[in-house]
């Protein structure tokens, strides 16, 4: 089995990379990446690519078509990761996400890929209030970011797939210990916080419903999907990927990680302006069609590998949030040096 992880050097590649390694010992994996964060390592010991066969470095937006040659199955994370870095490059958020991943899809369907696994996020629900959201239910992207996943979506739907299955997995917010480490994360930056400042500060009322799911389970979802047969779910299925026990409002993930460290105080903004990005979402399809591959990690866990991954890295920065732990801020340090251009391409040394 030959797999290819697009945006493999990011928060949720390493533990992609390791995890399909371990399921698959005999597999050829190959990683592509741009490599903006690959030197952001955040406590680990060696590289996460020593469990790849290779590592090919490019613009996901530039891919050669030879790097599906051959390739079993596609995962790909590649993407413009987050809401802040969305609205300040929202051009390249629609070129990278949108554009980029459905000329993925075309090369590798016609390099005759059996699987292509495309990262969506339940964030393409928005506003949601009421029950927990289904597949079939309605879309209410608020980002850029979550308007390329929707936009990305329909195109897969419409494209002629030949004889690939496409799996749309709609992740929850991504949450736990990485070699990559993300601090722009809710459940992440409320344990870095409580670390590093002894207060959580939450700047909404806390009411809003977020899903959550550990990288580790995220992992495990894929994991599935890129054996998953067209019989399970149809050639063209999209799927939310987490748990219904992982609909946590802000203020409870907060009061969990106040728990978790002692003497952290708590501040909720309870004055705030309603939060319009609020949803639940219903995984009960994952539950019926991947039985063996649901979720495991529980939030107290998360929030323990956190804490102790924090502490191996002798993590005690309060400004963290103007750190190369936030994606927006380390791209930003990339630009004002001269190593990006405003659209995100390397430019070459002077």
């Amino acid at each position: 089995m030959k797999i290819l992880i697009t945006g493999n050097q990011g928060y949720v590649g390493p533990g992609v990379g390791r995890y399909l390694r371990e399921a698959h010992p005999d597999a050829q994996i190959w990683g592509y990446d741009a490599g903006f964060f690959a030197h952001a390592l955040s406590g680990a010991v060696d590289s996460p690519e020593h469990v790849l066969t290779g590592q090919y470095f490019g613009d996901v937006r530039d891919i050669p078509a030879h790097c599906f040659e051959g390739v079993d199955a596609v995962v790909h994370l590649a993407a413009i990761s987050n809401d802040p870095m969305g609205k300040k490059y929202e051009a390249v958020t629609y070129d990278v996400n949108q554009a980029a991943s459905i000329a993925c899809a075309q090369k590798a369907q016609a390099a005759g890929v059996s699987n292509f696994v495309f990262a969506s996020s339940c964030s393409v629900y928005g506003f949601a209030p009421g029950a927990a959201r289904a597949e079939g239910d309605e879309l209410v992207p608020q980002t850029a970011y979550a308007h390329s996943k929707v936009g990305t979506e329909r195109a897969l739907a419409e494209m002629d797939l030949g004889d690939m299955t496409v799996t749309c997995l709609r992740f929850a917010t991504a949450c736990g210990m990485s070699d990559r480490l993300r601090l722009d994360l809710v459940l992440n930056d409320f344990v870095a916080c409580a670390l590093a400042k002894g207060e959580i500060t939450v700047l909404s009322d806390g009411s809003p419903w977020r899903p959550l799911i550990d990288v580790m389970d995220m992992a495990r979802g894929i994991d599935w999907a890129i054996t998953r047969p067209s019989d399970v779910g149809g050639q063209y299925l999209c799927i939310n990927i987490g748990s219904d026990v992982w609909n946590h409002q802000v203020r409870d993930l907060a009061q969990a990680v106040q728990a978790k460290v002692p003497g952290t105080k708590l501040s909720i903004n309870s004055d705030a302006p309603p939060d319009t990005r609020s949803y639940k979402v219903d995984f009960s399809l994952f539950a019926e069609l991947a039985p063996s591959y649901q979720p495991q990690v529980t939030l107290d866990a998360s929030i323990d590998r956190l804490i102790q991954g924090l502490g191996r890295m002798g993590f005690a920065d309060p400004d963290f949030r103007n750190s190369p732990y936030m994606r927006l801020k380390l791209l930003e340090s990339h630009i004002e040096a001269g190593r990006l251009s405003p659209d995100l391409k390397w430019l070459a040394a002077s």
